[in-house]
């Protein structure tokens, strides 16, 4: 669904935004399916719901080898054109920026700080995969919106991926889908589609 200019001229000006991180703030550089052949886990299932069903003697030692991979990987993102641009312009109006994530809170930490982007995230509203259950589902972004005090008509979700989407509108925010290989794959389930981060401040 794409909302007429004037919706969106209202989303724009909500004072409360949630970021997924990978894909979206960065350049995507996670193969997800050598991920799971490198973790021993059946092919195109989601990474964390298959660890959370094997007995925790059998999945311990595969988080902790996901945590490894993902904070090498962190160590090499790079932020995506625009990114700067809008948190700056956000950071200057006095909105409240989060990150709701499937990674860990250290590969966050590495990630921000390889992009130089920390400084517009406090680790208070960063939810990683251990603050609940994971997007879709929308604890996390509904746990940051009570610590907010945000109205869910002033709480925008952006996201590069379709559980980014559904856990926005889970949340009954309004979604953000940025679209950087402009295929509208998930456009649907997203008020507005960009296919830049700065496109948000036109």
């Amino acid at each position: 669904m794409t909302v007429n200019q004037a919706s969106r001229a209202q989303i724009l000006k909500r004072q409360h935004w949630i970021f997924d991180m990978d894909g979206t703030l960065t350049h995507a550089v996670h193969d997800f399916d050598k991920i799971r052949a490198d973790l021993g886990l059946p092919p195109g299932e989601p990474i964390l719901e298959a660890l959370s069903r094997l007995p925790p003697k059998l999945a311990q030692p595969l988080w902790e080898q996901l945590d490894a991979i993902e904070v090498d990987l962190a160590r090499q993102a790079t932020p995506v054109p625009g990114v700067a641009a809008l948190l700056a312009t956000l950071d200057r109006r006095g909105c409240m920026l989060g990150i709701v994530t499937r990674n860990s809170l250290v590969s966050v930490r590495e990630t921000l700080r390889a992009c130089e982007l920390a400084e517009y995230f406090p680790e208070k509203y960063i939810k990683d995969r251990d603050c609940g259950a994971p997007k879709p589902e929308p604890d996390a972004l509904l746990e940051l919106m009570q610590l907010w005090r945000a109205a869910r008509d002033d709480v925008v979700m952006v996201g590069d991926f379709l559980y980014d989407l559904q856990a926005g509108r889970a949340a009954g925010v309004a979604t953000i889908y940025v679209d950087y290989a402009h295929t509208a794959q998930w456009s649907e389930y997203a008020d507005i589609s960009v296919t830049r981060l700065d496109q948000l401040l036109t």
